[in-house]
């Protein structure tokens, strides 16, 4: 398996995060093709791919870690963890989640925080096996749009 962080809004990248967003679930609209340069360029926001099984093959996965700063410190966040519904159960969102902890520690993040749909079981059973922990908290969203 390979990881590697995107640096480039290639062809292939976009027609992968085109193929993989819709998985997320009913209503996710994939970036456009500016929207996609925008968060590869951005200094807060890291494109991880995966490919399998090794770096010749296309995309089959897709992770997004932001790092940025607060008064209280360096926070991470994890979203978009997608893999194609054909290479599921294969190890990739275990090894795209340990790639994004790993470089959330390099960047001096206390923690690294993520939300799961609470339909997805077997999300929450690979968050719980990585170390991650469940918040009693309560979640809040504002529309904008």
């Amino acid at each position: 398996m390979h990881i590697e962080r995107a640096i480039e809004p290639t062809g292939e990248l976009f027609e992968a995060i085109q193929r993989l967003v819709p998985q997320l679930g009913p209503g996710k609209i994939p970036p456009n093709r500016i929207e996609l340069a925008d968060l590869i360029r951005s200094e807060a926001s890291i494109l991880l791919v995966a490919r399998y099984p090794t770096e010749n093959d296309p995309i089959c996965g897709i992770l997004t870690l932001s790092i940025y700063r607060v008064p209280t410190g360096i926070r991470s966040i994890v979203e978009d963890v997608i893999v194609d519904e054909n290479h599921r159960r294969l190890g990739i969102a275990e090894t795209l989640l340990t790639r994004a902890i790993e470089m959330a520690r390099e960047a001096g993040a206390g923690n690294i925080s993520l939300s799961a749909n609470p339909s997805r079981a077997a999300a929450h059973q690979l968050y719980l096996k990585l170390g991650f922990k469940r918040r009693d908290t309560f979640a809040y969203i504002y529309h904008l749009k």
